[in-house]
């Protein structure tokens, strides 16, 4: 709780270099609200899937690919996401139980499934796939990975739209995601 308060000071007193440090997000939203990026845990991520679930090693470790994930989180996940929670709360303002479970439901049945099928499409790109590969590589790895999707997110972000505030949601879902970046490095990068 300490470091949660100890962030909050430092993000309310210098959002742009606190959001530098946490991954290079260029400064403070238009409307004062901070929605930090996500680049460097989308790297913490990768790192985790190729040190602990790969078991690379840090000879084989691929530099290249932890920084594609910290581009797509900087470029990508962090200002997608970010904008997609200012929109939602827009549609469904409010923050009564019912608010939440409707904002969790858009965000599970509608936003989420697009935002995976794009971001796995985008990795392959990335990767240098053909279209053609590409688009096996995501008929492949898109139906498990949407599942899996389903076991960690619905709890999440019903919990992230009751409790906390709109400034903070993205951060919050980026601690979780730290684990869910792992599976998605490795589902991502997997042959």
């Amino acid at each position: 709780m300490a470091l949660w308060r100890a962030y909050q000071r430092a993000l309310t007193a210098h959002p742009w270099k606190v959001q530098v440090l946490t991954a290079a997000c260029p400064g403070r939203c238009p409307d004062n609200t901070c929605v930090p990026c996500t680049g460097s845990l989308m790297g913490l991520g990768d790192v985790i899937s190729q040190q602990l679930v790969e078991r690379r090693g840090l000879q084989a470790h691929k530099t290249g690919r932890t920084l594609t994930m910290v581009s797509l989180g900087c470029g990508f996940v962090g200002p997608v996401v970010g904008g997609w929670y200012k929109v939602l709360d827009r549609l469904i303002p409010g923050t009564t139980k019912v608010d939440a479970l409707k904002k969790m439901l858009l965000d599970q049945g509608g936003f989420a499934p697009c935002f995976l099928g794009c971001f796995l499409s985008l990795v392959g790109t990335l990767n240098g796939l053909s279209a053609q590969d590409n688009w096996a590589k995501l008929q492949q790895d898109y139906p498990d990975a949407l599942i899996t999707n389903y076991y960690l997110w619905p709890a999440v972000q019903l919990a992230n739209f009751y409790l906390v505030p709109l400034h903070y949601r993205l951060a919050v879902v980026q601690c979780v995601a730290v684990i869910w970046n792992s599976y998605l490095s490795w589902k991502a990068h997997r042959l």
